[in-house]
């Protein structure tokens, strides 16, 4: 079988090549409505009997211009869009929104704040991996890891509802803190879950990991080298199963992640079993973090005292004409940014979740870009599947675990 010159989605568009000319070879479009495409995607696949000749990703379908939204509003007033970025990681993009924003203009977070940060976005990590997991069970047909996997991340979600009020798009985490502190109910609540969810993950991983049907499927499919993955920028997960220890909770951590003891997964095998078996044993860290920062969570405040960009506690709004008319100020006018430019990353279920603020000197930023995971993780997609059959793309494809609102911004 010989391979195909390799063209861009617009000479994709318009031209074949010779070989689906003379039917050599099948085009065929897969998405974007196809069930195993995680999202609105389009792929645009040449196949040679069942192999996968070329694939093409195509992007857009789900755009909604998120980020030139966010040049229009305050910077208080844009974060209620970054929860409908990647809609599995909320409480991720919350924290890597106002990261950005207290680096523009040096606000300082309380220590009680920060470790109610990393409790809630490694709960936040672990419902995503939920979601993966489940999903990707469906595509190759286990059913039933779909409704063991949304089964604990209900409990998760019950957690974000309690202390935000809202299951999935919390804004929970603020410029300068938290939105107002965890119920007396929250502790108990966190701890019922650590206590539980132990023995979840062996379940899974006794229905899975050396299931031998799942392990034909998996195993040296979809391979995806050291120097092919560094190459496109892929992080997270599919980065480490590559052999490549990177992970910015460890190499620039943030949320004080030093104080506490954790490993990061790393397999050198590179294929979509080595993906599974990375994310699988971020479930288990990530408990051990929640469980450490539920330990160390010491009282005080949770949000910034610095009046200049963060609102009086509704307390005092109902008591002090001050407060009324800062509150009113801060919402109305927002608070004016230095003239620069910033950009602050974290370590988000995907990757490397990085966001650029372009300020000038007023309430609103003149540009706001995120650096997203998914975009990477999926455009290494034409180089993973290559040669093997219609059937592995569906599961190497699952391996990547993208969220196609982290991509169509």
């Amino acid at each position: 079988m010989s391979q195909i010159e390799e063209v861009t989605i617009d000479q994709y568009k318009h031209l074949v090549s010779e070989r689906a000319l003379t039917g050599e070879t099948m085009l065929l479009n897969m998405g974007p409505q196809h069930p195993s495409t995680h999202g609105v995607l389009r792929l645009l696949l040449e196949l040679d009997g069942e192999i996968v000749v070329n694939c093409i990703p195509d992007i857009g379908f789900l755009h909604t211009g998120i980020e030139k939204n966010m040049e229009a509003k305050t910077y208080q007033k844009a974060e209620v869009m970054t929860d409908r970025l990647d809609y599995m990681n909320t409480m991720g993009n919350n924290l890597a929104y106002c990261m950005a924003v207290e680096k523009l203009v040096d606000l300082d977070v309380p220590a009680r704040a920060q470790a109610l940060r990393v409790i809630l976005v490694e709960l936040q990590r672990i419902a995503s991996h939920l979601v993966w997991l489940g999903t990707s069970g469906l595509d190759l047909a286990a059913m039933s890891m779909f409704l063991y996997c949304f089964r604990e991340r209900e409990q998760i979600l019950d957690i974000f509802e309690l202390v935000s009020g809202q299951r999935m798009m919390t804004t929970y985490i603020r410029p300068g803190g938290v939105w107002r502190d965890v119920p007396v109910e929250f502790e108990a609540a966190v701890r019922d879950f650590i206590k539980i969810f132990p023995k979840r993950i062996d379940e899974y991983e006794t229905l899975l990991t050396k299931n031998p049907l799942f392990i034909d499927r998996m195993v040296d499919i979809g391979y995806l080298s050291k120097e092919t993955a560094l190459s496109y920028g892929v992080t997270g997960p599919m980065l480490r199963a590559s052999g490549v220890d990177w992970d910015l909770r460890k190499i620039r951590p943030y949320c004080g992640y030093e104080q506490y003891d954790f490993n990061v997964p790393v397999l050198t095998e590179g294929d979509t079993y080595a993906r599974y078996l990375v994310r699988i044993q971020e479930l288990r860290e990530s408990l051990k973090i929640v469980e450490q920062a539920l330990n160390k969570l010491p009282l005080g405040p949770v949000r910034s005292d610095n009046r200049k960009f963060v609102p009086p506690p509704r307390s005092e709004i109902g008591t002090s004409m001050e407060a009324l008319i800062h509150h009113f100020k801060l919402w109305t006018e927002g608070f004016s940014a230095p003239d620069a430019s910033i950009y602050s990353a974290i370590e988000s279920p995907r990757g490397e979740l990085g966001v650029l603020f372009v300020g000038d000197g007023g309430p609103k930023p003149r540009r706001v870009h995120m650096r997203t995971p998914s975009f990477d993780n999926l455009s290494v997609i034409s180089e993973m599947v290559k040669g093997y059959l219609v059937a592995d793309l569906v599961a190497i494809l699952a391996s990547t675990d993208i969220v196609l609102g982290d991509i169509d911004r």
